[in-house]
């Protein structure tokens, strides 16, 4: 009797099978990176990272590779195509976060967060276009929960992580006949992305509810291997609040406007410089 193999990231019930399915994901040597490389890797993916700095125990091979670098991206990513044989499934992860008030002009970190964030991803899926169409996979964004309902003193993220979602829209059109292209949208995880922001004085510690790593992961894995969709929520919370966002900003611009206003009462943000000029208006507020 004779078997036929199948083919990688063939479908199985509702899902696709991970075994043999060839993984490209940016950020690899992060938090949320390893967590997702090693889930996969775990159900039999072959995955390939891509990180500024890899480190020694990565779950993962991961190639040191510059995403602000244009020059760069297209050899790093030749590279991991050539490890895998091909490519199924593009995982946009590398981000950074950081304070930016929206009232200061934009400086360096500004810019280093669109750089990364947006353009970035940007740089990474051009490169991998040819691949991806030729295989009919797949692109996972991990945007954020910030692309639609933005929060005070970082507008740099939530502006970087709306392009994101923007270009990811655009990508769609343009590729959707044989590419499928989601984006993810994780709340709060706590991890070092919040550290610079937090030094700044500026936590959002009480303007976010925090949520497990794991359920982002899971989430991915919905994107990656469920049936094809556009926008996955990684919380039925999250789910509400993209609703709630993208239908009623009003009632979202209040909710967010009240908490801000309890955090700057309780003194979270005393001290801090690029605050000041929140703190002074809540002051003089009649």
């Amino acid at each position: 009797m004779s078997t036929s193999r199948t083919s990688p990231g063939h479908l199985h019930g509702r899902r696709r099978d991970a075994r043999g399915l060839r993984v490209l994901i940016t950020g690899a040597s992060g938090t949320f990176g390893r967590a997702i490389s090693a889930r996969l890797a775990g159900l039999g993916a072959h995955v390939v990272g891509l990180d500024l700095a890899p480190r020694a125990d990565d779950p993962v091979e991961v190639l040191a590779c510059d995403i602000t670098d244009d020059a760069a991206v297209p050899d790093a990513v030749a590279a991991a195509v050539a490890k895998l044989g091909g490519l199924d499934l593009l995982i946009n992860n590398a981000g950074i976060g950081g304070p930016a008030p929206a009232e200061l002009p934009p400086g360096a970190e500004v810019r280093r967060q669109l750089d990364i964030n947006l353009l970035g991803a940007w740089r990474v899926t051009a490169a991998c276009v040819d691949a991806l169409v030729q295989s009919r996979g797949r692109v996972v964004m991990l945007s954020s929960r910030m692309a639609v309902m933005q929060l005070p003193l970082a507008a740099a993220y939530g502006a970087s992580k709306r392009a994101l979602v923007a270009y990811a829209d655009a990508l769609r059109l343009e590729i959707g006949t044989h590419v499928t292209v989601t984006c993810v949208y994780p709340s709060a995880v706590r991890s070092p992305i919040h550290d610079s922001t937090a030094d700044a004085g500026l936590s959002l510690e009480g303007m976010s509810s925090y949520e497990p790593l794991e359920g982002v992961v899971d989430a991915v894995l919905r994107a990656a291997l469920g049936r094809a969709r556009r926008d996955v929520a990684t919380t039925r919370r999250g789910a509400v609040e993209l609703f709630l966002a993208r239908h009623l900003p009003s009632v979202t611009d209040r909710i967010i406007a009240r908490t801000l206003s309890g955090r700057v009462r309780s003194g979270a943000f005393d001290g801090a410089e690029l605050a000041a000029g929140v703190v002074a208006r809540h002051a003089r507020k009649p």
